[in-house]
């Protein structure tokens, strides 16, 4: 099966050709990265997704726990980030103690909101996810006074 994908061009710009359309965004990206190595002047692609959609990956179960070790996970990096800001403004102070004691309150804080954020929700959206836009098809694009140069390179691979 190819990566190309056999379907009528949508509605583009009048300067601009159809060179080809592909089944998945990588397909699209190898072709465009090899005009790019190629040497083709790759600023007149445009890559257009046709038939757009949302698609929401389901990755687990939330619970209350795992709710709390995720904002305590968040909670780590701020208190550092303060804990680091603090020890160095603080005149004459022990720098690990302070990074210890803001990471510690970090990891409170945040497994409280957390796990506080989630409970609060009462049983709505117990579940973690990733959203992703997806297309049809992507169509390359390029700019007409460019097109027979594109197609000649696309033609080596």
């Amino acid at each position: 099966m190819t990566d190309i994908y056999a379907a009528a061009p949508g509605h583009y710009a009048e300067t601009e050709t159809l060179l080809e359309s592909y089944r998945t965004y990588d397909a699209v990206e190898r072709a465009v990265d090899h005009l790019s190595d190629e040497g083709f002047p790759v600023e007149y692609l445009r890559v257009v997704g046709q038939g757009v959609t949302t698609v929401e990956h389901i990755e687990g179960r939330m619970t209350n726990g795992r709710a709390a070790l995720r904002g305590a996970a968040a909670g780590v990096w701020t208190g550092l980030l303060f804990g680091l800001l603090l020890a160095l403004f603080l005149p004459a102070a022990d720098m690990a103690q302070i990074i210890l004691v803001a990471v510690a309150f970090g990891v409170v804080w945040g497994g409280s909101l957390g796990f506080v954020s989630h409970w609060s929700m009462g049983g709505r959206r117990d579940f973690v996810s990733r959203k992703s836009i997806e297309a049809a098809r992507y169509d390359l694009m390029v700019d007409a006074e460019f097109a027979e140069q594109a197609r000649e390179k696309l033609s080596l691979r």
